[in-house]
């Protein structure tokens, strides 16, 4: 495996009449499939909370949009893993229109392995071993 992949439907007030996904919603669709991402390797979000006040929140963002997705059509997203160091780690996310074959938007996201402090300030980490581990099967051009 070199990605995670993800269907969803284009919910009503996604995107404009023309079929243009709103910024946001592009954002919150990879955020969700991330989490569910995480979920499925064993490693949930509020388990990474619960048991050491840590999780992956969010460093970097730039999507583009590439082409229209309207309600109701079926869209394919994916998480490739680019690159992953001491406290971060970059995915390439892609969103096809599976209706019409078209790209929707692609763009990259960095996320920051953080502890929640006491105070709820954020200080970044260093990711665990074995959370390493597990992500390496969804880095891209992998030998």
């Amino acid at each position: 495996m070199s990605a995670y992949v993800q269907e969803l439907t284009v919910n009503w007030g996604e995107s404009d009449p023309f079929g243009l996904v709103y910024y946001a919603r592009e954002v919150a669709w990879f955020n969700e499939i991330e989490h569910e991402l995480f979920r499925t390797i064993g490693y949930p979000i509020n388990r990474m909370i619960d048991d050491d006040r840590s999780a992956f929140v969010m460093g970097e963002i730039g999507f583009r949009f590439v082409g229209p997705a309207a309600y109701g059509q079926r869209v394919q997203c994916k998480l490739t893993l680019l690159e992953i160091r001491e406290k971060t780690l970059r995915w390439q996310c892609d969103a096809l229109n599976l209706d019409t074959g078209v790209p929707i938007c692609e763009g990259t996201a960095t996320r920051v392995f953080a502890e929640i402090k006491d105070d709820g300030n954020l200080q970044s980490k260093r990711i665990p071993d074995d959370i390493r581990i597990v992500l390496e099967q969804f880095k891209a051009n992998r030998t």
